[in-house]
């Protein structure tokens, strides 16, 4: 979650549950784990790939993109700064090296009801916040009743079926479910921001500040310079820094975010030295640009790092509430168009894999024929869903690469005409003569060189589409507004989704402003899928949910699917220390890493030495 900014870091915690059966708070578990046991005992002293040996001091610069005006990442209004997460606790914390598991924080201990109709969790005494008052059950519930009422939408849709928040002792406090069964919340609720109640209470939590809120985190915000940089202070006493969880990690002393307008500008600065570290996520930049000097000497890095992230679903998504894209038929036919093969040959010297399910790159994802405990689930919805789920893999259209697509196009043609499309003076109209036209918008132009081919195919079919980009407030606006045609968008997965999946597909997040039911999905048959998901009991449950689920989203044709790759591009000055081990689900930058004292001397003394020469 401190790797994140604002309302990602939340979105991406999501885990599943099954743990000891306990009735007292006093008598909880250390940790709770996806299924099973979780794989740190009571007395593990640190987490496998931290180094609690790592040095503490030294400095790091990252990088970030487009602007930001408000320091509270926990609301809709406003554009949050990176980095803020580091400042805020939550009552657990997540492994990087099991699918999920969960492990104390604030809170020293957890205990769930046996059918999962409560969570009670047994707060540290020692917890203080940073102007050194002590964490209280009183602050948990603060924070779950402002998030709730005044925070960003997405709180609302995740704790919706959290009936009370209660005191029930000196240190403790209990979440009541409105039904049991559902065993993902405990764990929804371990990942709850704990924020000072004392703090908000002469504040509107609902406006955009940049008064840094207070916090109980390893950092403090130091100093802000709206919309183009902010840096962090460790903080030196912080309560946390000799827990398991936190042992080795957020070595920095000080860590900073400098704001640059793009991703192309930001590269530059790279080699400039500006800035330290950098996840490359463009082919073609890390196949051709990364030839400066700095590369070629070997003061900056480049390596490749494979990882067992889930890729989710990048792709281009269509606003199903505009009524050009209701026809399932048109928007498959939109998918024909997007020559990948082509496109992935000629600007990203073949480094990516097309994606075809919503959770690439996992066990999650669908393939082929749906099996037994899928169909268990599939066959009650027989005729609510598209029939090719029962009787066809999903594959999307393939080209030969050459840039002759002329069979795919054929067939996007014969869509649109069974769609009530016709072609007259070289133009695509409907019924009514009203032309087929719409508009793609994003706030880089990193994508430009992919859309321009994308946006000739549709031109051939007859479509007149332009791609205009924005600037990231406004981008920002458009998007939770839902007052776009077709965007650029990512849909973020973990190994265990569960409640989230509401805000993304869920019918009764279709109108909320600011949910990432971006498509808008209204649909009673994935309505029953996210309910049997949440309820999952087993992994083996929980992956033919994800999977069955994948399939009638996949037939609904709701995105065009783009790309994934399962690698972290890494390019960073040789001045750090990493650990050994990469754990398997996360990075760890910045609170993994440290600096090296004598690779730093050295890199300072060649950027001073280069710097005098020019």
């Amino acid at each position: 979650m401190k790797n994140l900014s604002g309302l990602a870091a939340a979105a991406l915690v999501i885990a599943a549950l099954c743990l000891p059966h306990s009735a007292r708070a006093a008598e909880g578990a250390h940790g709770i784990a996806l299924h099973g046991a979780p794989k740190y005992p009571a007395t593990f002293s640190h987490f496998d790939y931290a180094n609690p040996a790592a040095p503490k001091g030294g400095d790091i610069h990252l990088a970030a993109i487009g602007t930001f005006d408000n320091l509270n990442p926990f609301i809709l209004k406003g554009l949050a700064a990176d980095g803020m997460a580091l400042t805020v606790e939550t009552l657990m914390e997540a492994s990087l090296d099991e699918p999920f598991s969960q492990y104390g924080l604030v809170a020293e201990s957890v205990a769930v009801a046996s059918d999962k109709s409560w969570v009670e969790y047994h707060l540290r005494p020692e917890a203080r916040f940073h102007d050194g008052k002590p964490v209280r059950p009183e602050d948990v519930i603060f924070s779950f009743n402002i998030l709730s009422e005044k925070g960003h939408p997405f709180y609302r849709s995740y704790y919706r079926d959290v009936a009370k928040a209660e005191k029930t002792g000196p240190h403790s406090v209990k979440f009541t479910f409105k039904q049991a069964g559902n065993t993902e919340l405990p764990l929804i609720m371990g990942q709850l921001p704990v924020l000072a109640e004392h703090d908000w209470k002469t504040r509107d939590f609902a406006a955009t500040t940049l008064e840094p809120p207070l916090g109980s985190g390893p950092y403090k915000v130091e100093k802000v310079d709206q919309g183009r940089a902010i840096s962090f202070r460790r903080v030196e006493d912080w309560w946390g820094k000799d827990l398991p969880v936190n042992r080795g990690r957020y070595n920095f002393d000080v860590i900073y975010y400098d704001y640059y307008r793009d991703a192309t500008i930001a590269l530059e600065a790279l080699f400039a030295g500006r800035y330290d570290f950098r996840n490359e996520n463009i082919a073609k930049e890390w196949a051709t640009a990364y030839n400066a000097p700095p590369v070629k000497e070997g003061w900056i890095v480049k390596k490749e790092i494979a990882n067992e992230l889930p890729a989710g679903m990048q792709a281009f998504v269509v606003n199903t509430r505009r009524p050009l894209f209701k026809d399932p038929r048109v928007r498959e036919a939109l998918n024909y168009a997007f020559d990948f093969e082509w496109a992935n040959k000629n600007i990203a010297f073949g480094a990516y894999k097309r994606s075809g399910s919503y959770f690439a790159n996992s066990e999650l994802a669908a393939r082929g024929l749906p099996g037994e405990a899928e169909l268990k689930l599939l066959e009650p919805l027989r005729g609510r869903i598209p029939d090719e789920v029962f009787t066809k893999e999903y594959k999307n259209p393939v080209t030969d690469g050459s840039g002759n697509n002329r069979e795919n196009l054929r067939r996007a043609t014969a869509l649109l005409r069974e769609a009530g499309w016709s072609l007259k003076d070289g133009k695509l109209v409907n019924a009514a003569g009203e032309p087929f036209t719409f508009t793609i918008i994003n706030e880089t132009a990193a994508f430009d060189r992919w859309v321009q081919p994308y946006l000739r195919n549709l031109e051939r079919l007859g479509i007149k589409a332009d791609f205009r980009l924005v600037d990231s407030a406004q981008y920002q606006n458009m998007i939770d507004g839902f007052d776009f045609d077709m965007i650029i968008h990512v849909f973020a997965q973990s190994l265990s989704p569960g409640n989230e999946q509401f805000d993304f597909w869920g019918s009764a997040k279709a109108d909320v402003k600011g949910s990432r039911n971006l498509i808008g999905v209204k649909d009673p048959a994935v309505d029953a899928l996210l309910e049997k998901l949440v309820k999952a009991e087993s992994r083996e449950e929980l992956v033919a949910v994800c999977r069955a689920l994948d399939r009638v989203l996949l037939w609904h044709h709701y995105v065009i699917p783009q790309w994934h790759v399962g690698i972290y591009r890494l390019a960073y000055w040789d001045k750090f220390g990493r650990p050994a081990e990469t754990p398997k689900y996360g990075l760890g930058i910045p609170d993994l890493w440290w600096t090296d004292p004598a690779k730093a001397a050295k890199i300072n003394a060649l950027q001073k030495r280069a710097e005098g020469k020019s």
